[in-house]
């Protein structure tokens, strides 16, 4: 069985560029590395269709946090056969945002915390109803909300395939998100947590990851 990780955090706090880092040094070091993004847009009609309602369509889907979050299970769901033969392939699987991104957007919506009833619905319909495995190991990129905020906006004027959504546009959001996530690891929410200050060199962090890893 090879190891799961799923790296977490808001949007723009450098996710991607983390997940590189530590691919890049688990293959120096002869690791079979996998690298899986949720959601998985372009791939699952349910996560097509919430990026869709984040951008105005379909009514009023959006508006509902519970049919929102379904929907992103659902693509979890979808995904599920294959994640597990990855696991079962491959050394390790980066998850580039897992089950942690859903309870925290989630709570952060409904202004609830890492306590409250929602947190708690997703991890029994994700984890419990769906089997979704549970990750050996969450990374929190922690990085202040206003640097991630304009990372994403710079993102958006360079890339014009990453549009900011509704929720990246709201930073009162994307701040009230970050602190769940703190409590979502503080806690040690399903599977141990680290918090990767991504202000920081990345490929230092990925170094030191791997030899905690792999006892280097």
């Amino acid at each position: 069985m090879g190891i799961l990780i799923a790296i977490e955090g808001v949007d723009g706090a450098g996710k991607q560029t983390l997940t590189r880092a530590i691919a890049r040094e688990l293959e120096d070091r002869g690791k079979d590395v996998i690298r899986v993004g949720f959601p998985r847009y372009g791939e699952s009609v349910h996560a097509d269709l919430a990026a869709e309602a984040l951008r105005g369509e379909h009514g009023d889907l959006a508006d509902s946090v519970y049919a929102m979050a379904t929907m992103f299970a659902l693509d979890r769901h979808a995904a599920l056969g294959e994640l597990q033969r990855q696991i079962n392939r491959h050394d390790v699987v980066i998850l580039d945002r897992y089950v942690a991104s859903n309870a925290a957007y989630s709570a952060a919506r409904l202004r609830q915390d890492a306590e409250g009833t929602v947190v708690k619905w997703i991890r029994e319909l994700e984890f419990e109803r769906f089997g979704l495995p549970k990750p050996d190991l969450q990374l929190l990129v922690s990085v202040p909300v206003e640097i991630a905020q304009a990372r994403a906006r710079q993102r958006e004027e360079t890339d014009s395939d990453r549009a900011r959504d509704s929720y990246e546009r709201d930073s009162d959001l994307q701040a009230r998100t970050a602190a769940i996530y703190g409590q979502l690891a503080e806690q040690g929410w399903i599977s141990p947590w680290q918090t990767v200050d991504n202000t920081a060199d990345a490929t230092q962090h990925a170094n030191e990851l791997v030899n905690q890893l792999f006892q280097a």
